[in-house]
């Protein structure tokens, strides 16, 4: 037996190593694309008719067979037109660089504080007087596209201009704006809603919008609700409500300035805060 074990390692060299662990990464990312979505139903049905398929074989159940082998060839045709969200948004995450976190502008801690205190500012006038808002920053993947749904402004941030965008007689209060770096890039944009069906049924069109252009960027979205005046955060297809203003400071100042020691974290730790995640896209 010792030497069973040792002739096993002992051929096992660093490329094996390697080979073996590029394929336990993608194959867990690969489960992370689909965990929770559209893709992991779809997931479940392939593999009914990929067993049904086999058994039908061994049954020899030779028109079943026969049917079931015919729609696996023109399956794969239509898998790419079912996992097109999937796949392209798994093509997007390969093109971003993750050798190091991306900020939205370099700024230093003083502007970056300036910059949270007048969005915090305007985020509480927001929640006490029940106004709506919906702000989505920018950070790797561009929202130019999204941009030009609405209307450029490119201006300074500060409380004052993000009350006027939102306050209800605005024309562009209904839509999102896009904050990119330390400007309004635009506003009154269209967002794309959020094809989650487990997400809570009291969460409206803007907090589904804010969802929707999570799970298509890496963009971080600020919600207001216009009925309750409940704040929240949606990033990664994932929604935290109930927000204090304490913690939308500290979420937005780490945004600006991140914590370069976050970048070591494991990807075990990764997993298990995946896995911890509620199925109606809150934490």
């Amino acid at each position: 037996m010792q030497d069973f074990f040792y002739n096993i390692f002992s051929s096992v060299g660093i490329n094996d190593v390697f080979d073996i662990l590029i394929t336990t990464f993608v194959i867990y990312k690969i489960l992370e694309f689909i965990k929770e979505t559209r893709a992991q139903q779809l997931v479940k049905g392939l593999l009914i008719l990929v067993v049904a398929y086999f058994l039908s074989g061994f049954l020899d159940l030779h028109m079943i067979h026969w049917i079931l082998g015919g729609a696996f060839t023109i399956g794969l045709f239509a898998l790419v037109v079912l996992f097109q969200p999937e796949i392209r948004r798994g093509l997007e995450f390969m093109g971003r660089t993750k050798l190091s976190r991306t900020r939205l502008v370099e700024v230093d801690k003083d502007r970056a504080k300036q910059i949270t205190d007048e969005i915090v500012s305007a985020v509480r006038s927001f929640s006490a007087t029940k106004t709506g808002a919906l702000m989505v920053f920018e950070r790797e993947i561009t929202l130019q596209d999204i941009a030009e749904t609405g209307t450029v402004i490119n201006a300074d941030i500060s409380a004052q201009i993000l009350g006027n965008l939102f306050y209800e007689g605005s024309p562009l209060h209904d839509g999102a704006a896009i904050i990119r770096g330390d400007k309004i890039y635009a506003a009154g944009c269209v967002l794309p809603l959020t094809g989650n069906n487990n997400l809570n049924k009291s969460l409206g069109t803007r907090h589904r919008a804010g969802i929707g252009i999570t799970e298509n960027s890496d963009a971080l979205v600020l919600i207001v609700s216009e009925e309750t005046g409940i704040i929240s955060i949606a990033k990664d297809g994932r929604i935290q409500r109930f927000l204090d203003i304490k913690t939308v400071e500290k979420t937005l100042f780490d945004l600006y300035i991140p914590d370069d020691s976050a970048d070591g974290s494991s990807m075990f730790s990764k997993l298990t805060e995946h896995l911890g995640r509620k199925k109606d896209g809150t934490k």
